[in-house]
């Protein structure tokens, strides 16, 4: 069962750098972050469990910059006039 939850986390993170290479996904788009969250966060909690330390670094990392852009859209957005 690990192995599929490091899959479904992987396919998350390289689905958004595959849509943005493509120029499908922007990379500061909600989805794009979302992405990257879930699928970052799921590899890091795997990494914790498997005590993979360089890989828990990367994968925690990436999720809170993913978390971090995240707050800053919603407060860009929600600071910006109405359209």
């Amino acid at each position: 069962m690990g192995q599929v939850i490091q899959i479904v986390g992987s396919l998350l993170v390289l689905a958004a750098f595959a849509a943005a290479q493509r120029g499908l996904l922007d990379p500061k788009s909600v989805v794009y972050l979302v992405l990257n969250l879930v699928g970052s966060a799921t590899l890091a909690v795997q990494a914790l469990f498997l005590a993979q330390w360089g890989f828990l670094l990367l994968e925690a990392v990436w999720a809170l910059v993913s978390a971090v852009s995240l707050v800053a859209l919603r407060r860009r957005r929600a600071g910006s006039p109405p359209a």
